[in-house]
């Protein structure tokens, strides 16, 4: 996988000017496959076409994959030596069973899943037409945009490929800027499960913050959340649940029984949500020492009630450390 060393009496060769390795299919022209395309161009590979199978941002060609096109079906291209398969969880099997059908692979083509669901299982079909199977999974959302490309940098992949093309799987993801972390078949749904539960929950936690902080008249909440969210996620990604903070926590059930009486109030949709997340909470500042058992009785009296209206006292801040 390593391109020839320039000569030595020239400069280094952009990547633009290597020879290409790799030509690259893509199918599913959302956000994903365009980045990895574009980063695996960056490479020295060759992008060679781009099929949306799916409902996608994108009106034609990713900008950020000049050198794609916008292709009919797959069983129409000229095969190119690798496939990228980025479509949604759901549908990659049914997409591998199609590609095999119609003739799409070919014995010696590398094809490429990014579904964080599935290890290599799922290339089943492809793999018995004579392809090479990767799952590389990047650990990112992703905008649509350039932006993508450079988040990259540094990414971590949940990499799942046989052991005769573990060093293949591991170098492709070098070559995009990433870091590859091996991931057994079997742990792959538990793999995706944790990566949803922290990245996608995030998201809907952070907008429900900033829309009950607009409700309480801060005009601005994305730049008060902004430092407390940075310095609480830092604190959980050095410390673990030696981070948690607020009332909770502490065990202040009057202050949690205030909270939960004014999301009744502004944002009903909300209380569920909060409930849950507080008893969980509750739970690892129990179990780690951090919530005195004398005070997570109340605490969790409040919690299974949903109410607790009469305990209302005073309400503590949110991120102090108190």
């Amino acid at each position: 996988m390593n391109v020839n060393a320039p000569n030595a009496a020239h400069e280094p060769l952009d990547a633009r000017d290597r020879p290409a390795r790799l030509t690259v299919g893509v199918v599913g022209a959302g956000r994903v496959g365009p980045a990895l395309a574009a980063a695996l161009r960056l490479a020295g590979h060759r992008p060679v076409a781009v099929s949306g199978v799916s409902t996608s941002p994108y009106a034609g060609p990713p900008r950020s994959c000049p050198t794609s096109r916008s292709s009919p079906p797959p069983r129409s291209w000229p095969v190119p030596s690798s496939t990228c398969l980025t479509v949604p969880d759901d549908a990659l099997p049914g997409l591998v069973e199609g590609l095999a059908e119609t003739g799409a692979v070919r014995p010696g083509q590398l094809i490429v899943h990014t579904s964080g669901r599935y290890g290599t299982g799922v290339l089943a079909p492809a793999l018995r037409a004579g392809a090479l199977p990767l799952a590389l999974h990047p650990a990112m959302t992703f905008t649509g945009t350039s932006v993508d490309v450079q988040r990259l940098a540094g990414c971590s992949f949940g990499v799942t490929a046989p052991e005769e093309l573990r060093l293949a799987a591991e170098a492709l993801v070098i070559e995009m800027g990433g870091e590859p972390e091996w991931v057994a078949e079997e742990a792959r749904p538990l793999y995706h499960a944790a990566l949803a539960l922290g990245a996608n929950h995030l998201v809907t936690l952070v907008a429900q913050s900033m829309e009950l902080l607009r409700t309480a008249g801060v005009g601005a909440p994305d730049r008060m959340l902004g430092p407390l969210l940075g310095a609480a996620l830092d604190n959980a990604l050095r410390s673990g649940d030696a981070a948690l903070t607020g009332p909770v926590a502490r065990g202040d059930a009057g202050t949690v029984a205030a909270h939960v009486t004014e999301l009744r109030k502004h944002a009903p949709q909300t209380v569920a949500g909060y409930l849950a997340m507080a008893r969980t909470t509750a739970d690892r500042a129990l179990a780690h020492g951090l919530l005195k058992p004398e005070l997570a009785e109340d605490l969790l009296d409040v919690l299974a009630d949903g109410a607790g209206t009469d305990r209302a006292g005073t309400d503590g801040a949110e991120g102090d450390d108190r």
